[in-house]
């Protein structure tokens, strides 16, 4: 694994509790939108990244 794909993974899992977390606390609709697709592009680009 690369480092650059380490970082990417573990900051989109972070995202992605962010998400869960305001959906819990009904943060308004676009904020998690936001946040859950900045999650998917560092997900997507983590895992893009790997070398397999």
């Amino acid at each position: 694994m690369n480092g650059l794909s380490t970082v990417l993974i573990v900051v989109g899992l972070f995202l992605v509790g962010g998400v869960i977390s305001f959906v819990k606390q009904k943060m308004p609709k676009s904020l998690i939108v936001l946040l859950s697709v900045g999650a998917a592009m560092c997900l997507f680009a983590g895992v893009l990244r790997l070398e397999v």
